[in-house]
């Protein structure tokens, strides 16, 4: 007889977390477990919950209900140093560096003593070089944080973690501002990492990342644990209708045939402050097309989109609009001009928190009679629109008088989108429309992108989502150092070839005639 298959080593132990705030029940009774050296992949909608859930386990709040264990231990964690003195660590999407600091210095901040007079640099700089070592993970601890890229960043974020005794990970959607390359890069040191008894939970809206990299998936819906089941028992299909409790259609693009040009901008360059935030520039875009803007994040996309949104003004080059060449660049004008705006930011551009649903719904509708005569608010007939969009575009859990604030970051981009579709713009600009946003709500915005460019719009599309852009976009345009790329056809085009466009490859000679 062979010998008997041992027990895995359960590293963390979540049993029955409830956390409520007032009468919003945040965590239902969540219980699930992690093994080591194993990845769960933490799923569910905006608003299921994952993201309170983390918070507990890292000690940013505390549970009204249910305990945790950490390596057989009961975490009781108050604040995020109990959690990592237990060896729990957490990486955030959005980094928590210091820009002008280096390496070394972020690392090591805040684990020394407040009243210690001396450093050992060297003692910090040789454990530092031993973890990079042996987790594969290279960095330079003299280098300032700002000299280097965003996988580099990720990676010494991802060392923060294991310089303070991390053996549990959580990431927060790592992969999100990551090109291909340093996404592949990601998973190689994960898998390495893993083999090395380090557990992880991973939480994504990638579900081809999830299939990768996971062992095992849980999925929260409303609060609850409805889910939990090995990735060899899951395929996409399934996920996404655990996360939403029906089937998801993913939209398919259709083949259709470009028509007029509807945006011609020839040679931009813009600036600020004497620093060029587009490089001589040409893009065109047709009727029936949506054109991907690919890029890793700070590279002019922002510039690009503020340009269309009319918040930039070029100082060389031209932008004609359905014909007519551009003299003024305000966003009132883009918008009489045809323009649909989706902006990057939701919270800051995109919405009025202090706003109800109805109000952010005719920010825009600068000379409507419909909503105000001689400065006074028709507010029947503004209820009465809102009413209309929100069945339209199936804004859930709002009324017309609904603070916008409230709702969740899929209901909140609905609005958004209702109020730049509505009026059925020719040129449309959608910048990151699904970031953030579960399968089910970014296959409805999907779906109203398809649509506009069925009637005939054209679409600018920015995402840092290359599947998005691959399967939503006819033609690609990659975007560094504020340049642009030839248009390449996205049925051609690999997310490999893309990424090696965003890490600069090919745009060597652009920049040095750009220069020149």
């Amino acid at each position: 007889m062979g010998a008997a298959l041992s027990e895995p080593e359960t590293v963390l132990s979540v049993n029955g977390i409830t956390k409520r705030f007032g009468s919003l029940v945040a965590n239902d009774a969540i219980s699930f477990s992690l093994n080591k050296g194993k990845v769960l992949a933490l799923l569910g909608e905006n608003g299921a919950g994952k993201t309170t859930l983390m918070n507990i386990i890292f000690g940013h709040y505390m549970a009204d209900e249910g305990s945790i264990e950490v390596f057989g231990k009961a975490l009781r964690a108050s604040n995020p140093a109990e959690a990592i003195s237990h060896g729990v660590g957490m990486v955030h999407q959005h980094f928590t560096l210091a820009d002008n600091l280096t390496v070394l210095e972020n690392i090591t901040l805040g684990t020394e003593p407040l009243w210690s007079v001396t450093r050992d640099i060297a003692a910090a700089k040789a454990k530092i070089q031993k973890l990079a070592e042996e987790f594969g993970l290279k960095v330079e601890p003299d280098t300032q944080i700002k000299d280097l890229s965003v996988g580099e960043k990720q990676r010494v974020e991802i060392l923060k973690a294991l310089y303070r005794g991390a053996k549990i990970l959580i990431l927060d959607e790592p992969t999100a501002v990551l090109t291909p390359q340093e996404a592949d890069q990601l998973f190689a040191t994960l898998k390495d990492m893993l083999a090395k008894g380090l557990s992880v939970i991973f939480i994504s809206h990638k579900l081809g990342e999830v299939m990768a990299i996971a062992d095992d998936i849980a999925v929260l819906r409303h609060g609850k644990l409805v889910a939990n089941f090995p990735v060899s028992e899951a395929s996409r299909e399934i996920i996404a209708e655990k996360m939403v409790g029906e089937a998801v259609e993913k939209p398919e693009r259709v083949k259709m045939t470009a028509g007029e040009t509807l945006l011609a901008i020839e040679g931009v360059t813009a600036q600020e402050g004497g620093h060029a935030l587009l490089k001589n520039i040409s893009l065109s875009l047709h009727r029936h097309q949506i054109i991907g803007i690919a890029g890793v994040s700070g590279n002019g996309q922002g510039a690009l989109s503020d340009l269309l949104a009319g918040l930039v003004t070029p100082v060389k080059g031209s932008v004609t609009l359905k014909g007519e060449g551009l003299t003024r660049f305000n966003p009132s004008d883009m918008i009489a001009h045809g323009v649909g705006r989706v902006p990057e930011d939701r919270h800051v551009e995109g919405a009025v928190g202090e706003f109800s649903v109805e109000e952010n719904l005719i920010l825009e509708e600068y000379n409507d009679s419909r909503f105000s005569k001689f400065g006074w608010l028709n507010m029947s007939s503004i209820t009465k629109h809102a009413k209309g969009l929100i069945t339209a575009f199936d804004i859930r859990g709002a009324a017309p008088d609904t603070m916008i604030r409230s709702l969740s970051g899929g209901n909140m981009q609905k609005v958004i989108l209702a109020r730049a579709l509505e009026n059925k713009p020719d040129v449309i600009l959608a910048n990151q429309p699904t970031r953030g946003l579960d399968v089910g709500a970014a296959t409805f915005v999907h779906e109203q992108l398809f649509k506009a460019r069925a009637r005939g719009a054209g679409v600018v599309l920015i995402s840092e989502d290359l599947e998005e852009l691959l399967s939503l976009s006819d033609k690609v345009v990659v975007m560094y150092h504020g340049m642009c790329s030839q248009p390449l056809d996205a049925d051609d085009v690999t997310q490999q070839q893309l990424g090696l466009l965003m890490s600069g490859e090919g745009f060597s000679e652009m920049e040095a005639s750009h220069a020149a």
